[in-house]
This record gives structure tokens, sequence and C-alpha cells, in this order.
């Protein structure tokens, strides 16, 4: 899925202003001016992969920050619309189904992005025909990706990363973190860090 996510500032330009189809320049401008700072003081992540060498030297050229990750494009569309994070937009392409799981929790923050299915196997088509979606080159809205009005995202953390820490094996338990957000009310946001005690 090509994607683009970005918080609640920029979140009423998703599908106007920016789009998958305009140039990275165009979409970071937008962005930029929703955010109310130069496009020089933007922050864009992007897995670093070599079907985005054009996306990362195009969004470089257009003065914005780049933060190449390894992995974890869900975590990436998520800090895009976390307070505090420093990221202000995740750009790319990257799975389809981290993409759904991104637009519920981009959904809880008041965020948004845009996502469009990339097909390019037979075994894709034939995947896509027996989900039932029609029309998969359509750009598709955070709403369309999850719809409802009663969201609930949570993600435990594993190993260490930029929403979560991973589990802690200490002396007196494991220790384990997990966010929680939900769309009802919009942005209730929670942290919840457990400790269980005895030897696992």
């Amino acid at each position: 899925m090509d994607k683009i996510a970005v918080g609640p500032a920029a979140v009423e330009l998703l599908g106007t202003e920016v789009r998958l189809e305009h140039p990275p320049e165009r979409n970071l401008a937008a962005i930029a001016a929703a955010e109310g700072r130069p496009i020089h003081d933007l922050t864009a992540v992007i897995l670093e992969r070599s079907r985005h060498r054009a996306l990362i030297a195009e969004t470089r050229a257009a003065g914005s920050r780049v933060r190449l990750i390894g992995d974890g494009d869900l975590s990436a569309a998520i800090l895009a619309a976390l307070p505090g994070s420093g990221v202000h937009v995740a750009l790319g392409v990257g799975g389809a189904p981290e993409g759904v799981i991104a637009a519920a929790a981009l959904r809880c923050l008041g965020g948004g992005m845009l996502g469009r299915l990339l097909v390019r196997t037979e075994a894709e088509h034939r995947r896509i025909a027996d989900t039932g979606v029609r029309d998969a080159g359509r750009e598709r809205s955070a709403r369309d990706l999850a719809p409802g009005d009663n969201l609930l995202f949570c993600a435990a953390g594993v190993t260490d990363g930029a929403l979560v820490s991973g589990v802690r094996f200490t002396r007196s338990g494991i220790d384990t973190t997990t966010l929680v957000l939900g769309s009802d009310p919009p942005q209730r946001t929670r942290i919840i860090r457990r400790r269980l005690h005895g030897r696992g």
C-alpha cells in the first residue's frame, strides 16, 4: 500500500491539497503550511528501501528532514499524529494490513492518512478479489480503511520501539508497556505499564 500519514493539523488537507499522486514537494509544502512551520522544519519518516530512492531524494530536495527506518512503518504513521514525537508525516510504500491498523490509530489521535493498494502479482490480484475489495487502485482515507465510530487501538511492546518499550526482565518480575488509544472520546490516550511478579 502506498501511504501518506499526517497529524491533526494537516488532516483536513487529505484528498485535496495532499494527495498520493502529488509530488512530495507539493504535499510537504501543504503540510508545512498547516503545521505553521517552514518545510525545512518538517520531519518525514520513510522506510529505507530501494523502491523509495526517488521519494527520499525528492523529499530531501524539497527541504524536509528525512528519518529513515529499517522497519515499522505502522509506528511511523502513528508518530505523525502523536504529540511531541517530532514526526510530521510518514510517506511511502509498506504493508497493506499495517496501513489498516495505522488508519484506526490515526483516527483515534485526530490524524489521518491516504492509502492506495498496489497490486503487483497475480497472487495479489487473487488475494484482493477473495477479500471482496473493489477498485483496488482507488485512494482511500483513514475512515475508508478503518470505518466505525468507536475504535480502539492497543500496541504492546515486545522489543523496544518508537511507540512503546519492549519487555523487561527484572529481579522482581517482568515489565511490559502497552499504548491504548480510543476514538470515543477522541484522543483518549493511555500508556499502561504492568509488572508481572515472579519468574516467567
